[in-house]
This record gives C-alpha cells, structure tokens and sequence, in this order.
C-alpha cells in the first residue's frame, strides 16, 4: 500500500506503513478517519488523567503519542528509527526533546513569553523535531494545549477552528506560519493561533 501524503505532511518509509494495524485501509482518508477516532480516544483517556505529573517529561510525551495513535499504528509512542525531510537526526531525538523540556521549564519559571508567544516556540520545537514517523503535528497541538492549560491555567487554543489535516486554506497558512518559524519568524505562527 502507498499513501498520498498532503503537503507538510511526512511521507511513511514501507516499515513504517507495515506497522499499520489495519491491513484494509488503502486510501489517505481511510487512515484519516482511523486516526481521527484513535485520537478521539486519546484525548477522552487525557480527561481522565486528573493529575499528571511529569508532563513535561519523554515519558508523557511518548504516552500521549500511543493514546493518540496507538489503536491505528504499532510504533505509536517509540521515536522514528529514519530520517526525514523534516526532523532532526533520529539519534538525536532525545537529546532535542530534553532541550526543548528544559527550555520550556526554564520559559515558565522566568515567564519570559506571553501565551501566545509560548506557545507558538513550544509547538514549533516540537513539531521541528519531529520525534515519531506520523502524527508529530497533531500529537504537537494537543500537547501544546495540555501544558497551556495544565501547567500555566490558560485556555487551549483554537488552532484555525477547523481541521489542519485538510488541504484548506488554515491548513496552508499553518504550514506556511511553520516555515517561517523554521527561519526564526514567529510573527505569522503567533498570528495563526491568536
């Protein structure tokens, strides 16, 4: 089986498509739909964690990426193994995403950004690193918003009101605001999510 893949979205190397639980599913919005209701799932299991208490943690971040996606894909949870048009190295994964933690813990200690500010360079880094081969971009949303709301006590964002994995326009101007974070600009991501 080969999948069309949607602009910005990463492209999945064949042992990576293998590790698709579901043998049938041969178009992108059949996997869609999959995912959708994997992550439906995901985030009623996030309500009912009460207290989480190491969410800026790999650990956490590894869970929450199998309760998103783990339903629909073997590998849900564990780091990509290849490389990516987009990502950093795979061997260094760990290595960025414990930047990234620190850098966050050290962003709300000092409260050096607004919320929107945060929470565009939060999301930005994460997506930048790319940690898994699918699902970096919407698991990078709900995690943004869960340490929004849990760890700072802000509202979740609305994140264009629509569904990003569309090939709409909200969808290209959050890949467009991506890019431009890319080069050190966000301006238009901090737009996007205001």
């Amino acid at each position: 089986m080969e999948l069309d893949h949607p602009d910005g979205a990463t492209p999945l190397d064949p042992d990576e498509i293998e590790g698709l639980r579901f043998k049938h599913v041969e178009t992108r919005g059949e996997l869609n739909q999959l995912e959708q209701q994997n992550i439906q799932n995901g985030l009623k299991w996030l309500e009912r964690q009460k207290s989480i208490p190491e969410i800026l943690s790999e650990s956490f971040i590894r869970r929450l990426h199998k309760e998103l996606f783990g339903n629909v894909w073997s590998w849900a949870g564990r780091f990509r193994l290849t490389g990516k048009y987009l990502g950093v190295d795979p061997t260094v994964i760990g290595v960025e995403l414990r930047n990234l933690l620190d850098d966050t813990n050290y962003w709300i200690e000092h409260d050096t950004f607004d919320r929107l500010e945060f929470a565009a360079r939060f999301h930005h880094r994460l997506v930048q690193i790319h940690a898994f081969p699918n699902g970096n971009g919407r698991h990078a949303r709900i995690m943004t918003d869960v340490v929004l709301e849990r760890l700072l006590g802000e509202q979740r964002l609305g994140w264009g009101n629509t569904s990003l994995d569309d090939q709409g326009k909200v969808r290209m101007a959050y890949i467009g605001a991506l890019r431009q974070a890319d080069k050190g600009g966000y301006g238009p991501l901090i737009v996007f999510l205001s």
